[in-house]
């Protein structure tokens, strides 16, 4: 049988190598896998002015946990080095946005840089509310680069007691 190239192994020059795999009971069984020599793979850089091939900037997604408890929904993201002031937060019909920005104080050249994986600018979410809030009762702090924001419940199963009248 002909050891043909295949599609990855064209664009970068390698055959396909076989790897065996063996199960307690079933019988052999070959797998192939692509083994692309990446030396010869282009590597794309971003420079500091454009982000993207659109030149359309994203912004980066807050990870964030939401919660409820009896009386409330509470969201908690770690936003460590935002100061309050850039942080926005904003009620939409049923959707709460979170927006903000993670300044670097510091002007590092990339050449320097041996690993980069904090995420530093503009980062954004948005996150569709389970239930009804109070909006005039929502508070938000950071404390130790923690952003907790508590959404009151509205209170819609109030029991209320109906008296009965008599018409004669």
């Amino acid at each position: 049988m002909e050891n043909k190239k295949s599609f990855f192994g064209k664009i970068f020059g390698k055959k396909a190598s076989k790897i065996e795999i063996k199960t307690s009971n079933a019988p052999r069984k070959e797998l192939t896998l692509e083994t692309p020599n990446l030396k010869n793979c282009p590597v794309k850089t971003v420079d500091e002015k454009s982000s993207d091939d659109w030149g359309t900037k994203y912004d980066g997604q807050l990870a964030i946990d939401v919660f409820q408890t009896e009386n409330e929904i509470v969201i908690k993201s770690t936003i460590a080095g935002v100061k309050p002031e850039d942080v926005d937060i904003t009620i939409d019909n049923d959707m709460i946005t979170i927006k903000g920005e993670r300044k670097t104080e510091e002007k590092i050249s990339k050449d320097n840089y041996f690993y980069q994986e904090c995420y530093w600018g503009s980062f954004s979410r948005s996150v569709i509310l389970p239930c009804e809030i109070e909006t005039d009762k929502i508070a938000a702090e950071i404390k130790n680069g923690v952003l907790t924001v508590h959404l009151p419940k509205v209170n819609k199963t109030k029991t209320r007691k109906v008296t009965v009248k008599a018409v004669s």
